[in-house]
């Protein structure tokens, strides 16, 4: 195992940015920054033994300071919508940031992780790079000093594993998320509405034309919800659905089968061969299509379009901070806030 730095620019205030990148035995690879934690690259090897870059992202800090899709970011404290950016914590009220339509709180706000500078330790021996930040008190509107470490590992086997851990001064809200685009023929590819996709997951969380839930879980035998079977992410994208025109096609949570760290997806690229198996320890997986991917060129002056990557981000479920009937997020004082979510590759 290997893990080299390189200068990744620097930001609009000044600040230099440094690159990490892991290497397998096998040439397999990822990258990541200190700005944001952001997972930049991937490179696995598809079934020809070539090795190709499954993530969408940029080649400059710049468009990692705009990144409207927020390819490859660390999310937090908070992933996903709060309805009206509202919450009550232990009887008193938060406001955060109405960053969504003037509505919801989206991915925590104007001002979110992936906007950051991150104190990075790399670690050769494991194979690992760590990010650590220090969110103070009512950083964003959350209550609370949150101490937070994500750690990106490579594997010999190919598997990317991500763990989050953070402790907070006061009860919280912690539920981070990393938002990596994938596209398993490559991420300057095209379309990713050939690819397989399986989720292991009974039913899914119906939303409003806001994407705020109804605060129920719904069963997804016989809806385009059902993944239960690998299927190609475009067979039922054009169905005629409600939750489909909601959203302007998939971008919905599913709720997970089973329980602690567990294979919950699976997904594979119709032309290179690549596979990627999800586990994750959460409650929930919001799957997008990439239904609205714009902003400044990617990769190699790659311009994405709509449907050429798709997310599997784990986390609890939108707004189940404000919904009874869902598992909270809440992390109380002086707990460990701990999570791992993992992204295994292989060929077929």
């Amino acid at each position: 195992m290997k893990i080299e730095s390189s200068s990744f620019g620097t930001t609009e205030g000044g600040c230099p940015v440094t690159a990490y990148t892991i290497t397998n035995n096998q040439g397999a690879y990822i990258t990541v920054i200190d700005y944001g934690a952001v997972l930049k690259n991937i490179g696995m090897p598809d079934r020809n033994g070539k090795i190709i870059d499954v993530a969408l992202g940029y080649d400059n800090v710049a468009s990692y300071e705009v990144n409207p899709p927020h390819f490859g970011a660390t999310i937090g404290r908070n992933g996903n919508r709060i309805e009206g950016g509202a919450f009550s914590l232990e009887g008193v009220d938060y406001q955060l940031a109405k960053n969504e339509n003037d509505r919801n709180n989206l991915h925590s706000g104007p001002d979110g992780y992936e906007f950051r500078m991150w104190n990075a330790k790399a670690d050769e021996t494991n194979g690992c790079v760590s990010f650590s930040l220090l969110s103070p008190d009512k950083d964003q509107g959350f209550p609370g000093e949150f101490r937070v470490t994500v750690t990106y590992m490579l594997t010999e086997s190919n598997k990317v594993k991500i763990h989050y851990e953070g402790r907070c001064d006061r009860a919280t809200i912690a539920n981070m998320t990393n938002h990596s685009y994938f596209n398993l023929n490559g991420h300057d590819s095209g379309s990713v509405m050939e690819h397989l996709l399986q989720i292991d997951a009974d039913g899914f969380v119906p939303v409003d034309e806001y994407s705020i839930p109804y605060g129920t879980v719904e069963n997804v035998e016989g809806t385009p919800f059902d993944f239960r079977k690998a299927k190609r992410i475009g067979l039922d994208a054009g169905t005629k659905d409600e939750q489909l025109e909601h959203t302007g096609g998939y971008d919905h949570n599913f709720a997970l089968n089973g329980t602690g760290l567990r294979n919950v997806a699976f997904a594979a690229g119709n032309l290179s061969g690549i596979t990627m198996q999800v586990m994750t320890d959460l409650p929930g997986i919001q799957f997008y299509a990439g239904n609205m991917i714009s902003g400044p060129a990617g990769k190699g002056g790659t311009v994405y379009k709509p449907h050429d990557g798709f997310c599997l981000e784990t986390q609890y479920f939108p707004n189940s901070v404000n919904v009874l009937a869902f598992e909270s997020p809440k992390l109380p004082e002086g707990e460990v806030y701990s999570t791992t979510t993992c992204y295994t590759f292989g060929v077929e």
